[in-house]
């Protein structure tokens, strides 16, 4: 299901479309053509050619939007990476060495009640070859890999105990996913991974001060640039 916000002036960046969604205030949308930024960072949102729009991130891919809800200032974003990389129409399989919240900015908070998938990259094969006996454990139908796999965890609300998820010889990465019925099966990971999963963002005093700075770098920035008359 879509949902937009109604149009509406941000703080600094005006309101733009970007295919059904409206982004606005504390999200902007950057100018194609002068590529000049009006917000923070965190909150850059990039419309695809299709009308599809993307969180901006530490990463490559970034965060498709889903579903976005102002008033409750909450998302529904897609790790892109991952839903590219770990499926079976490709031709490899890359397997992640970072966690969701490692590629968000500051002010955003993976929510408690997505459940979580814990991917591994056995990097021994001895490892690889105990991990093929866990029946808990679901092979990661990619290209040729066969060394990575993917379990079901509990809730993601740190109240789980991440020590019984260690494999010796495998790297193992979180991933955040909303689940079916509040139930995650890992035999259905791309599912899982392809619906999203619900993240938050934060206002007052530290979206504040993030906002302010940035309002001075620019400030800096455009004064560096003006001509020496």
């Amino acid at each position: 299901m879509i949902m937009a916000a109604a149009d509406q002036q941000g703080e600094g960046c005006p309101a733009k479309r970007c295919g059904d969604f409206t982004i606005s205030h504390p999200f902007w949308l950057a100018d194609n053509k002068t590529g000049r930024s009006c917000g923070p960072l965190d909150f850059e949102v990039i419309c695809r050619s299709n009308g599809s729009p993307v969180l901006r991130s530490s990463g490559d891919d970034g965060f498709a939007i889903i579903r976005i809800t102002y008033e409750e200032r909450s998302l529904r974003v897609v790790d892109l990476y991952k839903r590219n990389h770990l499926h079976n129409n490709t031709n490899s399989c890359h397997v992640p060495s970072w966690n969701a919240s490692d590629q968000l900015g500051r002010l955003f908070r993976v929510e408690p009640i997505n459940l979580k998938l814990v991917l591994y990259n056995c990097t021994k094969a001895e490892a690889a070859a105990v991990a093929r006996q866990d029946r808990a454990l679901v092979p990661i139908r990619c290209g040729n890999k066969s060394n990575a796999f993917v379990r079901a965890g509990g809730r993601y609300d740190g109240t789980d105990d991440y020590a019984r998820y260690h494999m010796e010889g495998c790297e193992a990465t979180v991933v955040p996913v909303l689940g079916v019925h509040g139930m995650a099966n890992a035999s259905n990971y791309e599912q899982l991974i392809s619906g999203g999963f619900l993240l938050t963002w934060q206002t007052g005093k530290l979206a504040s001060q993030i906002s302010t700075s940035f309002r001075s770098v620019e400030s800096c920035i455009t004064y560096s640039l003006r001509p020496v008359i």
